[in-house]
């Protein structure tokens, strides 16, 4: 198999300032959406576990979002916020909903009934049991969620380009329309490559707030 036949290692050098560019794009696309999805996803977790009414059709309505096809959703949405990074966001924040909302609910209320009583009779209010209890404790099962968002979310930036966002899915756009494999190499090698930088960012995240964990652990 030849150079040309599978990749230009030439095409790669001269298009290394591209390539950054394309790198920051999807990073901004993948963070904001995970910083939002995130703080929409921790508010809607406190109205499930205040009014536990309100979880099943939390979780009902997350469901939804999470299972329209994305180039539906994006398609739906272009009429309303053009081809903007807006329309990207709305939707790859609303699929990071349902996985973040399950895991944080979750976490939480994994908190063993023994402790939260032992704090009650400390003089610990509901609030202060919350903060300082139950979401330290649920820590471990909300990175969980946040490895699967994150890594979800760099995967489906890529489907972004064909609103004309994309970062690294512009790549791999232009390289199929081309029928050039360098280009797609590179879009699906750079979107792996971060993907697995944020689930091992997140790791070291959950490791050092969690030192009891691994205490817990060491034999």
């Amino acid at each position: 198999m030849t150079e040309q036949q599978f990749i230009r290692w030439s095409w790669i050098w001269s298009h290394l300032d591209e390539i950054w560019q394309r790198t920051v794009e999807h990073l901004t696309l993948t963070g904001i959406a995970v910083v939002v999805g995130f703080g929409l996803s921790l508010v809607l977790s406190i109205v499930a576990l205040r009014f536990r009414r309100s979880y099943a059709p939390i979780t009902w309505i997350s469901g939804v979002f999470y299972t329209i096809p994305s180039i539906a959703l994006f398609a739906f949405l272009v009429p309303f916020t053009g081809l903007s990074i807006l329309t990207a966001e709305i939707g790859l924040v609303s699929y990071t909903l349902l996985i973040l909302i399950r895991n944080i609910v979750a976490g939480i209320d994994g908190t063993p009934d023994s402790v939260r009583e032992a704090a009650l009779g400390m003089g610990y209010t509901d609030r202060r049991i919350l903060w300082e209890i139950q979401v330290p404790l649920a820590v471990p099962v909300i990175v969980a969620g946040l490895r699967v968002a994150s890594v979800t979310t760099v995967g489906l930036v890529t489907v972004t380009s064909l609103i004309g966002q994309g970062g690294y899915g512009a790549f791999i756009r232009r390289g199929l329309g081309r029928n050039f494999a360098t280009e797609i190499l590179v879009g699906t090698v750079m979107s792996i490559l971060l993907a697995t930088l944020f689930d091992y960012l997140l790791v070291r995240i959950e490791n050092r707030s969690t030192p009891w964990v691994r205490k817990k652990d060491t034999p």
